[in-house]
């Protein structure tokens, strides 16, 4: 198991704040004085805002080309207790959930929601990107950065409408003006336990019992032996371990949960530290599904696992499971950031959306149906089979 810090982590770096009524004024309170801290990174050469190259490790202006390389962060990315920083939510104070931030590029004032710490002026469009520790009572620890950009997930979009059997006519010739893209890094949670389950059920063994029949022969009853499948019950008791790494739960209640909450091809091992630059050009939510609440989710994952590898323990050919009692121990958890592209699409009147795995390109989404071509392709089938039945009657 890997080892433990603190949820909070270290204080992000603020600007200094009003001279403070008295020497024994604490830093907690110098912090609440100062707010949210902007994070905007303008190009050296021509002043406008850099933006992070998806698949790459630079930010980059989309004005004059300027690159910036994100500094590496060796920092390790741990597993954080969860009774213990479950227990510190518990007492600690509410943080304020409106934010007021200040463009650098126009001087204009605008609010970010209170799930969003990274978006665009709505007057000018230049990024901003407000800190992450102070709105939020756990900080993002890591980032799965995009791989894919706007361009690529369009085109993975297009291959996808145009591959789809039994669409309307028209809906593969999606272009990249036709439908509307978001970036957003998404809120999950990664839980870690290790468990040790008793359980009480019953193996069920299948055997031939031969059994005496009496059937009616030229209009004789006749009586002979036919072998039939029964069900042999044997009460068990049982014990099986399970440590589970990683059971992901999508922390977001703003991205379509059927659709987002479906992506599994992240590859994990490619998370790196949380830093603001990879947020720049980017929307990034906080977290609406909290701790405890997202590790209920990843419970009932985990608990349909240690089902079934109850059911593999009783053996037999078919299984009943009476009671499962099980001990979590050693819970972990780490906050992260994934990549998602947002997509919708609009087709005779009605929205579809999907979203786009930002690192795999992995799709799920929302199609339409040509409820016509269906039904030439039922009746197509229904004629075969009819010509093969006549076929035999021949």
């Amino acid at each position: 198991m890997a080892e433990k810090e603190s949820p909070w982590g270290a204080r992000p770096a603020e600007p200094a704040p009003p001279p403070p009524p008295s020497d024994e004024a604490t830093e907690a309170e110098a912090g609440e004085a100062t707010g949210a801290a902007e994070h905007r990174f303008p190009c050296e050469s021509c002043g406008a805002v850099l933006t992070y190259a998806p698949g790459s490790t630079v930010i980059k202006c989309e004005h004059c080309g300027h690159e910036n390389a994100i500094p590496e962060d060796d920092t390790p990315i741990v597993e954080i207790d969860f009774r213990s920083t479950l227990a510190s939510l518990e007492t600690d104070a509410p943080h304020s959930d409106n934010r007021v931030v200040r463009c650098d590029s126009c001087g204009a004032e605008f609010s970010l929601p209170p799930d969003a710490h990274a978006g665009a002026c709505p007057y000018c469009g230049s990024t901003v990107v407000t800190d992450t520790g102070k709105e939020r009572q756990l900080k993002p620890a890591a980032l799965v950065p995009f791989q894919l950009d706007q361009n690529a997930a369009s085109d993975r979009l297009a291959k996808w409408l145009k591959g789809l059997w039994f669409a309307p006519s028209g809906v593969g010739k999606f272009s990249r003006n036709d439908g509307r893209f978001l970036g957003v890094y998404a809120p999950h949670w990664t839980f870690d336990a290790e468990t040790a389950s008793n359980y009480v059920g019953e193996r069920g063994v299948y055997v031939q019992v031969p059994r005496m029949t009496t059937t009616m022969v030229n209009g004789k009853p006749q009586t002979r032996t036919v072998m039939q499948t029964e069900t042999r019950w044997t009460r068990v008791r049982g014990f099986v371990r399970r440590t589970f790494d990683d059971v992901l739960v999508l922390a977001s209640k703003n991205l379509p949960r059927h659709l987002a909450g479906k992506l599994f091809s992240w590859k994990l091992e490619q998370l790196v530290p949380y830093r603001d630059e990879y947020l720049s050009g980017f929307r990034s939510e906080a977290y609406q599904v909290g701790l405890e609440e997202g590790f209920q989710q990843a419970k009932v994952v985990m608990e349909n696992q240690i089902r079934s590898d109850v059911m593999r323990d009783i053996g037999g050919n078919v299984q009943r499971v009476h009671r499962i009692d099980t001990k979590w121990g050693r819970i972990s958890f780490k906050h992260v950031l994934l990549p998602i592209w947002v997509a919708n699409y609009s087709f005779q009147g009605k929205t579809y959306n999907f979203v786009i795995n930002g690192q795999t390109g992995e799709l799920r989404g929302e199609r339409p149906w040509s409820w016509i071509k269906i039904a030439i392709a039922v009746a197509i089938v229904a004629a075969i089979g009819i010509g093969a039945w006549l076929l035999t009657k021949k």
